[in-house]
């Protein structure tokens, strides 16, 4: 593990979560894709739910306010989002969320000898661990025996967006992901990151067995294509959210600006092997 790298990670998102809210509750687009994602968690029960990268806190204390009977933990590196979630977990008083500053390698130090009945990742965050295998190693250790994970990536595969980019000759841009380090989404504030194929997820995380997968923005376009948004009419975009749900389990929907896997423990163990 890089103390230097998550130093880096988390300043990246300190000096960004003062803009992080507004700018998700204006972008209606990023709002569909995180209810579908909450869709995903709600069909499976969990007493013990952790968030890895939980931001401002927006899901985490969604899921301890509709789930009272579940305890709710989550991990950040960055200090002001741990910040800003501690504040709605006070101002709601959740009796039933924590927490805490870390990366996947510091959860077990933070919540010692929990185990969980699931584990979800929004929007990328594990796009920014600096071993993608290593954490997963570390994530299958701490799911209770049947436990499950849902874990959302920025896609690697990005054909619609590298045709975008395309078209208004950025080459750069347009095949960026396909870097060894990815710069992030900002044009203006690099962030060492890494975009994965949905080969390289499922033998990062073997051998837990991977029982779904969906892509998002396939062709709904993606959430930062503001232009596009305000030109198309609502109804359009509606057609192409409905087109893009129906292929999203398809050859067609490993082609999104993101992927949602679902994975699962062995009701009997979910240890694979000690982490060093």
């Amino acid at each position: 593990m890089s103390d230097t790298y998550y130093k880096e990670v988390g300043d990246y998102y300190d000096d960004d979560a003062r803009d992080f809210e507004a700018r998700y509750w204006d972008n209606p687009v990023l709002q569909r894709i995180r209810q579908s994602f909450r869709e995903e968690v709600k069909r499976h029960k969990a007493q013990t739910i952790l968030e890895v990268g939980f931001g401002p806190g927006f899901d985490l204390t969604h899921f301890a306010r509709i789930l009272p009977d579940s305890q709710v933990y989550g991990v950040d590196v960055s200090m002001e989002m741990v910040r800003l979630a501690q504040s709605k977990i006070d101002a709601e008083n959740l009796k039933n969320a924590k927490v805490a500053q870390g990366s996947v390698e510091d959860i077990d130090d933070r919540f010692p000898g929990v185990r969980y009945d699931m584990i979800y990742v929004f929007f990328g965050a594990l796009n920014t661990v600096d071993d993608l295998p290593l954490a997963a190693k570390h994530l299958q250790n701490l799911l209770a025996p049947g436990g499950k994970m849902v874990l959302t990536f920025v896609n690697k595969w990005f054909i619609a967006g590298m045709g975008i980019e395309l078209l208004k000759l950025r080459v750069r841009s347009a095949f960026s992901r396909l870097k060894p380090v990815w710069g992030g989404y900002s044009p203006t504030k690099y962030l060492a990151s890494k975009c994965y194929s949905p080969s390289e997820i499922k033998q990062a995380f073997t051998p837990l067995q991977c029982t779904y997968q969906s892509g998002y923005s396939i062709v709904y376009p993606a959430w930062y294509y503001h232009g596009i948004h305000r030109r198309m009419p609502q109804r359009l975009l509606r057609v192409l959210w409905q087109m893009d749900r129906g292929i999203a389990q398809s050859m067609p929907g490993t082609w999104g600006e993101y992927m949602l896997y679902r994975f699962e423990a062995s009701t009997a163990s979910n240890i694979s092997e000690t982490v060093g």
